[in-house]
Protein backbone atom coordinates (compact mmCIF):
# COMPACT_ATOMS: atom_id res chain seq x y z
CA UNK A 1 0.00 0.00 0.00
CA UNK A 2 1.00 3.61 -0.54
CA UNK A 3 -0.40 5.82 2.24
CA UNK A 4 -0.55 9.61 2.40
CA UNK A 5 -0.42 10.28 6.16
CA UNK A 6 -1.25 13.86 7.24
CA UNK A 7 -0.48 15.08 10.77
CA UNK A 8 -0.92 18.60 12.20
CA UNK A 9 2.27 18.14 14.23
CA UNK A 10 5.46 16.09 14.15
CA UNK A 11 4.80 12.47 15.21
CA UNK A 12 7.25 11.34 17.90
CA UNK A 13 7.38 8.99 20.92
CA UNK A 14 5.27 11.48 22.92
CA UNK A 15 2.67 11.84 20.13
CA UNK A 16 2.80 8.12 20.09
CA UNK A 17 -0.21 7.02 18.02
CA UNK A 18 0.75 8.52 14.62
CA UNK A 19 4.43 7.79 15.30
CA UNK A 20 3.86 4.10 15.97
CA UNK A 21 1.31 3.76 13.17
CA UNK A 22 3.87 5.07 10.69
CA UNK A 23 6.65 2.85 12.06
CA UNK A 24 4.43 -0.24 11.97
CA UNK A 25 3.15 0.49 8.46
CA UNK A 26 6.73 0.84 7.22
CA UNK A 27 7.80 -2.38 8.96
CA UNK A 28 4.95 -4.19 7.23
CA UNK A 29 6.24 -3.15 3.81
CA UNK A 30 3.97 -0.21 3.07
CA UNK A 31 5.06 3.09 1.54
CA UNK A 32 4.23 6.15 3.65
CA UNK A 33 4.34 9.81 2.63
CA UNK A 34 4.04 11.95 5.75
CA UNK A 35 2.81 15.55 5.43
CA UNK A 36 3.30 17.34 8.75
CA UNK A 37 4.00 20.65 10.47
CA UNK A 38 6.88 21.41 12.81
CA UNK A 39 7.22 24.20 15.38
CA UNK A 40 10.79 23.74 16.65
CA UNK A 41 14.12 22.24 15.68
CA UNK A 42 13.55 19.16 17.87
CA UNK A 43 10.29 18.54 15.99
CA UNK A 44 12.12 18.98 12.70
CA UNK A 45 14.57 16.35 13.93
CA UNK A 46 11.63 14.05 14.75
CA UNK A 47 10.53 14.27 11.13
CA UNK A 48 14.07 13.58 9.90
CA UNK A 49 14.15 10.43 12.06
CA UNK A 50 10.95 9.19 10.41
CA UNK A 51 12.49 9.93 7.02
CA UNK A 52 15.47 7.84 8.08
CA UNK A 53 13.08 4.96 8.79
CA UNK A 54 11.84 5.11 5.19
CA UNK A 55 8.97 7.62 5.16
CA UNK A 56 8.83 10.32 2.50
CA UNK A 57 8.39 13.56 4.44
CA UNK A 58 6.66 16.76 3.29
CA UNK A 59 6.93 19.38 6.01
CA UNK A 60 6.35 23.06 6.68
CA UNK A 61 7.17 25.25 9.70
CA UNK A 62 4.24 26.46 11.79
CA UNK A 63 4.85 29.65 13.73
CA UNK A 64 2.90 30.34 16.92
CA UNK A 65 1.60 33.66 15.59
CA UNK A 66 0.01 31.84 12.65
CA UNK A 67 -1.81 29.40 14.93
CA UNK A 68 -3.03 32.28 17.10
CA UNK A 69 -4.19 34.15 13.99
CA UNK A 70 -6.04 31.04 12.80
CA UNK A 71 -7.78 30.80 16.17
CA UNK A 72 -8.68 34.50 16.26
CA UNK A 73 -10.17 34.31 12.78
CA UNK A 74 -12.38 31.42 13.88
CA UNK A 75 -13.72 32.88 17.14
CA UNK A 76 -16.90 34.25 15.57
CA UNK A 77 -17.49 31.24 13.31
CA UNK A 78 -19.11 27.89 13.94
CA UNK A 79 -15.86 25.94 13.42
CA UNK A 80 -14.04 24.97 16.65
CA UNK A 81 -10.67 26.55 17.30
CA UNK A 82 -9.06 23.10 17.36
CA UNK A 83 -10.00 22.54 13.71
CA UNK A 84 -8.40 25.84 12.64
CA UNK A 85 -5.36 26.00 14.92
CA UNK A 86 -2.95 24.03 12.70
CA UNK A 87 -4.10 25.20 9.27
CA UNK A 88 -1.22 25.99 6.90
CA UNK A 89 -2.13 26.80 3.30
CA UNK A 90 1.38 26.06 2.07
CA UNK A 91 1.27 22.53 3.45
CA UNK A 92 -2.18 22.03 1.89
CA UNK A 93 -0.82 23.14 -1.49
CA UNK A 94 2.02 20.64 -1.22
CA UNK A 95 -0.47 17.90 -0.29
CA UNK A 96 -2.48 18.79 -3.37
CA UNK A 97 0.65 18.49 -5.52
CA UNK A 98 1.45 15.10 -4.00
CA UNK A 99 -2.07 13.88 -4.83
CA UNK A 100 -1.54 14.89 -8.46
CA UNK A 101 1.90 13.34 -8.75
CA UNK A 102 1.57 10.13 -6.73
CA UNK A 103 -0.92 7.28 -6.81
CA UNK A 104 -1.94 6.63 -3.21
CA UNK A 105 -4.01 3.79 -1.76
CA UNK A 106 -5.61 5.91 0.98
CA UNK A 107 -5.27 9.19 2.86
CA UNK A 108 -4.94 9.06 6.66
CA UNK A 109 -5.46 12.32 8.61
CA UNK A 110 -4.65 12.67 12.31
CA UNK A 111 -6.78 14.42 14.97
CA UNK A 112 -9.38 17.19 14.98
CA UNK A 113 -6.50 19.63 14.44
CA UNK A 114 -5.79 17.92 11.12
CA UNK A 115 -9.41 17.60 10.03
CA UNK A 116 -9.33 20.70 7.82
CA UNK A 117 -6.66 19.00 5.69
CA UNK A 118 -8.95 15.97 5.34
CA UNK A 119 -11.73 18.27 4.17
CA UNK A 120 -9.25 19.92 1.80
CA UNK A 121 -8.29 16.55 0.32
CA UNK A 122 -11.96 15.63 -0.15
CA UNK A 123 -12.61 18.89 -2.00
CA UNK A 124 -9.49 18.46 -4.13
CA UNK A 125 -10.58 14.96 -5.15
CA UNK A 126 -14.10 16.17 -5.94
CA UNK A 127 -12.86 19.14 -7.97
CA UNK A 128 -10.17 17.37 -10.01
CA UNK A 129 -11.45 14.28 -11.83
CA UNK A 130 -7.92 13.59 -13.07
CA UNK A 131 -6.90 12.68 -9.49
CA UNK A 132 -7.98 9.10 -8.75
CA UNK A 133 -10.62 8.76 -6.05
CA UNK A 134 -9.37 7.13 -2.85
CA UNK A 135 -10.67 6.56 0.69
CA UNK A 136 -10.02 9.21 3.33
CA UNK A 137 -9.59 7.96 6.91
CA UNK A 138 -9.90 10.55 9.66
CA UNK A 139 -8.31 9.39 12.93
CA UNK A 140 -10.11 11.51 15.48
CA UNK A 141 -8.17 9.57 18.17
CA UNK A 142 -10.60 10.67 20.91
CA UNK A 143 -13.92 12.47 20.86
CA UNK A 144 -12.78 15.98 21.70
CA UNK A 145 -16.29 17.10 22.60
CA UNK A 146 -16.58 14.17 25.04
CA UNK A 147 -13.30 15.30 26.63
CA UNK A 148 -14.55 18.91 26.74
CA UNK A 149 -17.77 17.89 28.51
CA UNK A 150 -15.72 16.32 31.29
CA UNK A 151 -13.27 19.23 31.40
CA UNK A 152 -16.04 21.76 31.99
CA UNK A 153 -17.23 19.70 34.96
CA UNK A 154 -13.99 18.46 36.52
CA UNK A 155 -10.91 20.46 35.55
CA UNK A 156 -9.18 22.38 38.35
CA UNK A 157 -7.92 24.90 35.79
CA UNK A 158 -10.25 27.88 35.35
CA UNK A 159 -8.63 28.60 31.98
CA UNK A 160 -9.27 25.04 30.75
CA UNK A 161 -12.90 25.15 31.89
CA UNK A 162 -13.47 28.50 30.18
CA UNK A 163 -11.85 27.51 26.87
CA UNK A 164 -13.66 24.19 26.68
CA UNK A 165 -16.99 25.84 27.56
CA UNK A 166 -16.48 28.21 24.60
CA UNK A 167 -15.58 25.29 22.30
CA UNK A 168 -18.00 22.61 23.46
CA UNK A 169 -21.12 23.11 21.35
CA UNK A 170 -19.31 23.83 18.10
CA UNK A 171 -16.96 20.89 18.70
CA UNK A 172 -20.02 18.64 19.05
CA UNK A 173 -21.56 19.85 15.82
CA UNK A 174 -18.29 19.76 13.91
CA UNK A 175 -17.34 16.25 14.99
CA UNK A 176 -20.77 14.94 13.98
CA UNK A 177 -20.45 16.67 10.59
CA UNK A 178 -16.95 15.32 9.99
CA UNK A 179 -18.07 11.69 10.31
CA UNK A 180 -20.22 12.18 7.22
CA UNK A 181 -17.37 13.59 5.12
CA UNK A 182 -15.06 10.55 5.03
CA UNK A 183 -15.09 6.82 4.41
CA UNK A 184 -13.99 6.01 7.94
CA UNK A 185 -13.49 7.75 11.29
CA UNK A 186 -11.16 6.09 13.81
CA UNK A 187 -11.23 6.31 17.61
CA UNK A 188 -9.18 4.56 20.28
CA UNK A 189 -11.99 3.18 22.43
CA UNK A 190 -15.59 2.00 22.50
CA UNK A 191 -16.32 4.87 24.90
CA UNK A 192 -15.28 7.39 22.27
CA UNK A 193 -17.29 5.59 19.60
CA UNK A 194 -20.32 5.75 21.89
CA UNK A 195 -19.71 9.49 22.32
CA UNK A 196 -19.65 9.93 18.53
CA UNK A 197 -22.82 7.88 18.11
CA UNK A 198 -24.44 10.13 20.70
CA UNK A 199 -23.47 13.15 18.65
CA UNK A 200 -24.85 11.56 15.49
CA UNK A 201 -28.14 10.77 17.22
CA UNK A 202 -28.41 14.47 18.04
CA UNK A 203 -27.29 15.95 14.73
CA UNK A 204 -27.44 13.32 11.96
CA UNK A 205 -31.15 12.46 11.94
CA UNK A 206 -32.10 9.57 9.66
CA UNK A 207 -28.45 8.97 8.68
CA UNK A 208 -27.53 7.82 12.21
CA UNK A 209 -27.02 4.11 11.53
CA UNK A 210 -25.27 4.62 8.19
CA UNK A 211 -22.80 7.08 9.69
CA UNK A 212 -22.30 5.11 12.91
CA UNK A 213 -21.14 2.16 10.79
CA UNK A 214 -18.29 4.33 9.48
CA UNK A 215 -16.71 4.63 12.94
CA UNK A 216 -14.00 2.05 13.72
CA UNK A 217 -12.20 1.40 17.01
CA UNK A 218 -8.44 0.82 16.81
CA UNK A 219 -6.83 0.98 20.22
CA UNK A 220 -3.29 2.12 20.96
CA UNK A 221 -0.41 -0.29 21.32
CA UNK A 222 2.81 -0.30 23.30
CA UNK A 223 6.39 -0.71 22.10
CA UNK A 224 7.03 -3.83 24.19
CA UNK A 225 10.79 -3.78 23.60
CA UNK A 226 11.15 -0.14 24.63
CA UNK A 227 8.81 -0.45 27.63
CA UNK A 228 10.50 -3.62 28.85
CA UNK A 229 9.37 -5.68 31.84
CA UNK A 230 11.25 -5.32 35.11
CA UNK A 231 10.53 -7.55 38.10
CA UNK A 232 8.15 -5.62 40.39
CA UNK A 233 10.24 -6.73 43.38
CA UNK A 234 13.54 -5.54 41.90
CA UNK A 235 12.72 -1.87 42.44
CA UNK A 236 12.91 0.88 45.07
CA UNK A 237 10.32 0.29 47.79
CA UNK A 238 9.07 3.82 48.43
CA UNK A 239 8.38 5.41 45.02
CA UNK A 240 5.11 6.32 43.26
CA UNK A 241 5.15 7.51 39.66
CA UNK A 242 2.56 9.44 37.68
CA UNK A 243 3.63 10.03 34.08
CA UNK A 244 2.36 12.04 31.12
CA UNK A 245 2.59 15.43 29.50
CA UNK A 246 2.33 17.70 32.51
CA UNK A 247 0.91 20.71 30.68
CA UNK A 248 -2.19 18.76 29.56
CA UNK A 249 -5.09 19.95 31.69
CA UNK A 250 -6.38 16.45 32.57
CA UNK A 251 -2.90 15.45 33.78
CA UNK A 252 -2.51 18.70 35.72
CA UNK A 253 -5.81 18.05 37.49
CA UNK A 254 -4.76 14.45 38.20
CA UNK A 255 -1.38 15.52 39.60
CA UNK A 256 -3.03 18.04 41.93
CA UNK A 257 -5.54 15.40 43.00
CA UNK A 258 -2.75 12.89 43.71
CA UNK A 259 -0.57 15.15 45.82
CA UNK A 260 -3.22 17.24 47.57
CA UNK A 261 -6.03 14.71 48.08
CA UNK A 262 -4.60 11.17 47.96
CA UNK A 263 -1.08 11.45 49.33
CA UNK A 264 -2.04 12.80 52.78
CA UNK A 265 -3.71 9.42 53.47
CA UNK A 266 -0.61 7.58 52.26
CA UNK A 267 1.89 9.79 54.06
CA UNK A 268 -0.06 9.33 57.30
CA UNK A 269 0.95 5.63 57.22
CA UNK A 270 4.05 5.72 55.02
CA UNK A 271 5.78 9.09 55.48
CA UNK A 272 8.80 7.79 53.53
CA UNK A 273 6.93 7.49 50.20
CA UNK A 274 8.19 9.73 47.40
CA UNK A 275 6.02 10.93 44.48
CA UNK A 276 7.57 11.34 41.03
CA UNK A 277 5.65 13.42 38.46
CA UNK A 278 7.39 12.57 35.20
CA UNK A 279 6.67 14.25 31.88
CA UNK A 280 7.44 17.22 29.72
CA UNK A 281 6.30 20.83 30.11
CA UNK A 282 5.04 20.78 33.72
CA UNK A 283 2.68 23.67 34.37
CA UNK A 284 3.36 26.20 37.12
CA UNK A 285 0.75 24.44 39.28
CA UNK A 286 2.54 21.12 38.90
CA UNK A 287 5.97 22.63 39.58
CA UNK A 288 4.65 24.20 42.79
CA UNK A 289 3.70 20.77 44.11
CA UNK A 290 7.41 20.04 44.59
CA UNK A 291 8.16 23.24 46.50
CA UNK A 292 5.05 23.15 48.69
CA UNK A 293 5.89 19.83 50.37
CA UNK A 294 8.51 19.37 53.11
CA UNK A 295 11.34 16.90 52.50
CA UNK A 296 11.07 13.26 53.46
CA UNK A 297 11.37 12.80 57.26
CA UNK A 298 14.96 12.62 58.43
CA UNK A 299 16.25 13.37 54.94
CA UNK A 300 16.95 16.19 52.52
CA UNK A 301 15.20 14.21 49.74
CA UNK A 302 12.06 15.89 48.35
CA UNK A 303 8.67 14.33 48.91
CA UNK A 304 7.55 15.33 45.41
CA UNK A 305 9.89 15.27 42.40
CA UNK A 306 8.86 17.05 39.20
CA UNK A 307 11.23 16.01 36.43
CA UNK A 308 10.05 17.76 33.27
CA UNK A 309 10.92 15.96 30.05
CA UNK A 310 13.12 12.87 30.45
CA UNK A 311 15.29 11.02 27.92
CA UNK A 312 13.86 7.59 28.78
CA UNK A 313 10.39 7.21 30.28
CA UNK A 314 10.77 3.42 30.73
CA UNK A 315 13.74 3.93 33.06
CA UNK A 316 11.58 5.98 35.42
CA UNK A 317 8.64 3.57 35.32
CA UNK A 318 10.95 0.60 35.87
CA UNK A 319 12.26 2.25 39.05
CA UNK A 320 8.84 2.87 40.60
CA UNK A 321 7.27 0.71 43.29
CA UNK A 322 3.76 1.63 42.13
CA UNK A 323 2.48 3.51 39.07
CA UNK A 324 -0.73 5.51 39.42
CA UNK A 325 -3.28 6.99 37.03
CA UNK A 326 -5.53 9.11 39.29
CA UNK A 327 -7.43 10.72 36.41
CA UNK A 328 -10.67 12.49 37.22
CA UNK A 329 -11.58 12.93 33.55
CA UNK A 330 -10.23 12.11 30.11
CA UNK A 331 -10.96 10.44 26.79
CA UNK A 332 -9.51 7.59 24.78
CA UNK A 333 -6.90 5.06 25.86
CA UNK A 334 -4.51 6.21 28.59
CA UNK A 335 -1.02 5.44 27.29
CA UNK A 336 0.46 6.14 30.72
CA UNK A 337 -1.43 3.12 32.08
CA UNK A 338 -0.43 0.88 29.16
CA UNK A 339 3.24 1.84 29.44
CA UNK A 340 3.31 1.18 33.17
CA UNK A 341 1.61 -2.19 32.71
CA UNK A 342 4.15 -3.10 30.02
CA UNK A 343 7.04 -2.32 32.37
CA UNK A 344 5.59 -4.56 35.08
CA UNK A 345 4.84 -1.72 37.47
CA UNK A 346 1.76 -2.59 39.56
CA UNK A 347 -0.83 0.05 38.67
CA UNK A 348 -3.56 1.74 40.68
CA UNK A 349 -5.99 3.69 38.51
CA UNK A 350 -9.37 5.36 38.67
CA UNK A 351 -12.25 3.85 36.72
CA UNK A 352 -11.99 6.91 34.48
CA UNK A 353 -8.46 5.89 33.48
CA UNK A 354 -9.40 2.27 32.73
CA UNK A 355 -12.79 2.58 31.07
CA UNK A 356 -11.29 2.20 27.58
CA UNK A 357 -9.30 -0.94 28.52
CA UNK A 358 -10.46 -4.56 28.77
CA UNK A 359 -8.45 -5.14 31.95
CA UNK A 360 -9.57 -7.33 34.84
CA UNK A 361 -9.71 -5.10 37.93
CA UNK A 362 -7.97 -6.75 40.85
CA UNK A 363 -5.90 -8.92 38.53
CA UNK A 364 -4.19 -6.81 35.85
CA UNK A 365 -4.30 -3.66 37.97
CA UNK A 366 -6.16 -2.21 40.95
CA UNK A 367 -9.03 0.24 40.45
CA UNK A 368 -10.30 2.73 43.01
CA UNK A 369 -12.26 5.99 43.01
CA UNK A 370 -12.21 8.53 45.80
CA UNK A 371 -9.11 9.77 47.55
CA UNK A 372 -9.17 7.47 50.59
CA UNK A 373 -10.08 4.35 48.57
CA UNK A 374 -7.32 5.10 46.07
CA UNK A 375 -4.77 5.56 48.87
CA UNK A 376 -5.87 2.27 50.44
CA UNK A 377 -5.11 0.34 47.25
CA UNK A 378 -1.69 1.97 46.93
CA UNK A 379 -0.89 1.11 50.54
CA UNK A 380 -1.97 -2.51 49.93
CA UNK A 381 0.66 -2.78 47.22
CA UNK A 382 3.36 -1.21 49.37
CA UNK A 383 2.57 -3.63 52.18
CA UNK A 384 2.33 -6.82 50.10
CA UNK A 385 5.30 -7.75 47.87
CA UNK A 386 3.51 -10.86 46.60
CA UNK A 387 0.57 -8.75 45.44
CA UNK A 388 2.96 -6.36 43.68
CA UNK A 389 4.57 -9.30 41.89
CA UNK A 390 1.26 -10.84 40.80
CA UNK A 391 -0.30 -7.59 39.59
CA UNK A 392 2.87 -6.46 37.80
CA UNK A 393 3.23 -9.75 35.92
CA UNK A 394 -0.47 -9.86 35.02
CA UNK A 395 -0.35 -6.30 33.70
CA UNK A 396 2.50 -7.18 31.37
CA UNK A 397 0.61 -10.23 30.07
CA UNK A 398 -2.46 -8.08 29.42
CA UNK A 399 -0.51 -5.61 27.27
CA UNK A 400 1.25 -8.35 25.34
CA UNK A 401 -2.12 -9.91 24.54
CA UNK A 402 -4.19 -6.83 23.72
CA UNK A 403 -1.96 -3.91 22.70
CA UNK A 404 0.44 -4.78 19.89
CA UNK A 405 1.19 -1.99 17.40
CA UNK A 406 1.62 -4.57 14.67
CA UNK A 407 -1.91 -5.87 15.24
CA UNK A 408 -3.20 -2.29 15.24
CA UNK A 409 -1.43 -1.64 11.92
CA UNK A 410 -3.01 -4.74 10.42
CA UNK A 411 -6.44 -3.41 11.40
CA UNK A 412 -5.46 -0.07 9.89
CA UNK A 413 -4.56 -1.70 6.58
CA UNK A 414 -8.01 -3.30 6.49
CA UNK A 415 -9.58 0.13 7.05
CA UNK A 416 -7.57 1.56 4.15
CA UNK A 417 -9.27 -1.01 1.88
CA UNK A 418 -12.67 0.53 2.69
CA UNK A 419 -14.81 0.92 -0.45
CA UNK A 420 -15.48 4.46 -1.57
CA UNK A 421 -18.75 6.07 -0.46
Amino acid sequence: MNILFIAPYAPNPVRVRPYEFIRALLRRGNDVTLAALWTSEPERTDLALLAGMGATVISEPMQTYRSLANSAATLLRSTPLQAAYSWNATLMARIHTALQQERFTAVHVEHLRGSRYAVGVRRALDAHPTIPRLPIVWDSVDSISYLFEQTVQSSRSLRARLMTWIELERARRHEAWLVGQFERTLVTSVLDKAAFVGLLSQYAGDDLHTLADRIEVISNGVDLDHFAFRDPLDRPTNRIIFSGKMSYHANVTAALHLVNDIMPYIWAQRPDVQVWLVGKDPSAEVRRLASEQPPLPGSDQPRVVVTGGVPSMPEYIQNATVAVAPLLYGAGVQNKALEALACGAPVVATSQATGALSVQAGQDLLVADGSEAFATEVLRLFADPDLRARVGAAGRRYVETHHSWDAAAQMLENVYRTPLT
